[in-house]
């Protein structure tokens, strides 16, 4: 396969694959500090489900990260 299609389906792959988790933690985020300006008395439970809503979704884009370096590399 020709070098610079290598390059492009890797770019593409990364790219895509990093739309999804961005929506998502700025959504997370949004409705956390929502539900923060609600209920402050809650603040510790809603941030540490927040953080661990965000580790799943940027782990969405590592996973499209390692595709794309095996489209690269292979």
């Amino acid at each position: 396969m020709d070098e610079s299609m290598v390059k492009l389906a890797a770019a593409i792959t990364i790219g895509l694959g990093a739309i999804g988790p961005a929506i998502s933690i700025g959504m997370i985020g949004s409705k956390a500090s929502e539900a923060i300006g609600r209920n402050p008395e809650a603040a510790s439970k809603v941030q540490t489900s927040m953080i661990l809503a965000i580790a799943f979704a940027e782990a969405v884009a590592i996973y499209a990260l390692v595709v794309a370096l095996i489209i690269l590399f292979i």
